[in-house]
């Protein structure tokens, strides 16, 4: 960025500041009162389905206390579960006291002094709004910056779990030195995750771009985040292992039944956000799906192999820039109040909440409009 636009972003956050001490806010006073509250998104065994997605915090820096936090959960639950597993049931095991730095977090949240929402957002802009450097943040500015700080907490979340499957500490992940999550460990020949392969060996061969048998850290984040791997072989197990859901009579390929009632609407809910599948009979919804069944398969067998599902695996298993999108649009929805599709530094700092709202505290006023898709 040229020192032309530096000083100019300088005089913007000024003059914006001033007119903030001598203007009321227009959002209802008692947001400004809002206690924030660290969210945490914590859980060593979570998987992810087709429906559901984490967003990361907008803030890189509310992003780094949360991941402080869930560095504190992660060590006192590895503790009890690996180094004094006898303890894990005992009763002092619950009456652990609370970690104290999740207090001070909050605290320091909540000390306008250290954390002004204001005042973050002003510094924040500048970062966001940087293609074109013109005054406005966009759709495709706000995704970048959503996805980078999202691909910044999925690397971390990798290297924790490499941390721990890395036993002899080579800076690999064998097969024999991964421990599938206690999800699959439990689970029986018929839940989610289990009966698709997830975890299995072919999964991590398939994630083994190399070959050598062994996973570093890039294979091993493609392990664990297929639908974000440019590795052909993943991408490839992925459409497999779509194939072995739906084939529901185990001919080893879709027919256009099968693609009808277990595939067709997620592609149609990537493609149309908006719509409303329940509202929706099968009459309406069966010429598209046709259209789309004929398209994928380039054989005219009346059936889509996995090669042939490839073109949309990408709609069956959204990437994070898909939800950093979906995050970007609903802020954009919210914050935008000439409705020209782009943001202003005023209109952020005019509605600050939809920047921080994860971290609301539920519990307080009931007449705030939470937004919980975003949690």
């Amino acid at each position: 960025m040229g020192k032309a636009s530096v000083l100019i972003y300088i005089a913007v956050a000024v003059l914006l500041l001033l007119l903030l001490v001598s203007h009321s806010p227009k959002k209802p006073s008692h947001h400004r009162y809002r206690r924030l509250k660290l969210r945490s998104n914590f859980s060593p065994d979570k998987h992810f389905s087709h429906h559901h997605h984490e967003p990361v915090p907008f803030d890189p820096l509310v992003a780094d206390i949360e991941r402080k936090r869930e560095d504190k959960q992660w060590e006192k639950k590895m503790y009890f579960e690996q180094a004094h597993k006898e303890l894990e049931e005992a009763p002092a095991a619950e009456s652990q006291p609370e970690w104290e730095d999740f207090m001070n977090a909050e605290d320091y949240l909540n000390d306008e002094d250290k954390f002004n929402v204001t005042g973050r957002l002003v510094l924040l802009f500048p970062k966001i709004d940087v293609d074109p450097a013109d005054g406005y943040a966009t759709e495709n500015e706000l995704t970048d910056w959503i996805l980078k700080n999202s691909e910044r907490e999925v690397m971390h979340r990798t290297q924790r779990e490499m941390e721990l499957h890395d036993k002899n500490r080579d800076g690999f992940v064998s097969f024999s030195e991964y421990e599938p999550p206690s999800w699959v460990r439990n689970a029986d020949n018929t839940s989610f995750g289990y009966e698709m392969g997830w975890w299995k060996e072919e999964h991590f061969n398939a994630s083994d771009a190399d070959g050598d048998g062994l996973l570093n850290i890039t294979e091993f984040n493609d392990f664990q985040h297929p639908a974000d791997s440019k590795n052909p072989k993943l991408l490839q197990w992925l459409c497999q292992e779509e194939i072995r859901e739906r084939d529901s009579d185990k001919d080893g390929k879709v027919s256009f039944k099968e693609f009808f009632h277990g595939l067709f609407d997620f592609v149609r809910n990537y493609d149309e956000e908006s719509h409303n599948p329940s509202h929706e009979s099968d009459d309406s919804t069966e010429a598209p799906a046709r259209k789309l069944f004929a398209e994928l398969d380039k054989d005219g067998d009346g059936y889509l192999s996995d090669v042939e599902l490839l073109p949309v695996i990408g709609k069956l298993h959204p990437s994070e820039r898909y939800y950093a999108k979906q995050q970007a649009d609903y802020i954009i929805s919210q914050a935008d109040a000439d409705k020209d599709g782009r943001l202003t530094l005023r209109e952020m700092i005019d509605s600050p909440y939809v920047f921080y709202s994860a971290i609301f505290n539920e519990d307080d006023e009931s007449d705030y409009e939470y937004h919980d898709e975003f949690r």
